[in-house]
């Protein structure tokens, strides 16, 4: 599976390293994506989700409940 979070959507970037000489060689910007279990209380389940440093701030703010739901809604997570 790619390296998205399954909560935000974020993906990696791509840029340039740049030397003093100012030559351009390709790079990627990679996320801090991090795979946690978390519980579903209303489901009485775990689900394991790879999210970034941001999407554990958001699962915090809003609840896993309604994370996963914006998640499903916005097509970042496919319902199994």
């Amino acid at each position: 599976m790619s390296r998205i979070c399954q909560i935000t959507g974020k993906r990696a970037m791509v840029g340039n390293n740049v030397s003093h000489a100012k030559n351009r060689t390709k790079r990627r910007f990679e996320i801090n994506l991090l795979e946690k279990k978390f519980f579903l209380p209303e489901e009485n389940r775990s689900v394991t989700l790879k999210v970034t440093a941001h999407g554990l701030r958001i699962i915090n703010k809003i609840g896993i409940e309604e994370a996963v739901q914006r998640a499903t809604r916005n097509g970042f997570i496919k319902k199994a």
